[in-house]
């Protein structure tokens, strides 16, 4: 049996077969395309990647059935996999529905990074559902912030301002 290794983004992998794994990278490898400084592993969009015969089968779950990135998400993975050497085939699976307790810890410190506060509570929290979280900004770090607009640049974030640094930002909102 093979020991487990990482994909790029250095997210533990299951063993499996030297292809799985190369078409599996070659997927992990994919960044969003709303928000490039994390990859569709970093938000656990990508729900794995099989091979059936010669052909390798990624499967991937939109954060929300009306995600307007996920055919440019599905077409980049066609595209990475192709690249990599593989017939490509992608499913979309929307069961279980995606949720923000996905989202690796790799993920949230690069959402961080990149200036998007990431979510703090459990999708299934009741503070979570009805705005009670705190939101802390991710430039300064002060919890001293306030929700300027339930929406930010898509539809999953809300923008909030720094009351501390005065700075705005988007928070990945709870789903």
């Amino acid at each position: 049996m093979q020991s487990p290794s990482s994909d790029p983004s250095g997210h533990l992998l299951p063993a499996r077969g030297e292809k799985e794994e190369r078409a599996y990278r070659a997927a992990a490898a994919v960044v969003d395309p709303e928000i490039p400084a994390v990859t569709i592993a970093d938000l656990g969009i990508l729900r794995g990647v099989e091979m059936d015969g010669d052909v390798a089968v990624a499967r991937v779950t939109p954060t929300y059935t009306g995600c307007p990135a996920v055919l440019a998400i599905e077409l980049a993975v066609e595209t990475a996999l192709r690249e990599a050497g593989f017939e490509p085939r992608v499913e979309r699976v929307i069961s279980p529905a995606w949720t923000t307790d996905w989202i690796t810890a790799v993920g949230r410190e690069k959402l961080r990074a990149y200036g998007i506060a990431p979510p703090v509570k459990a999708s299934n929290s009741i503070r979570a559902l009805f705005g009670e979280t705190e939101v802390a900004c991710p430039r300064c770090g002060s919890l001293e912030t306030a929700r300027i607009s339930e929406f930010g640049s898509t539809a999953c974030k809300a923008l909030y301002r720094c009351q501390s640094c005065h700075e705005p930002f988007d928070y990945f909102k709870c789903i």
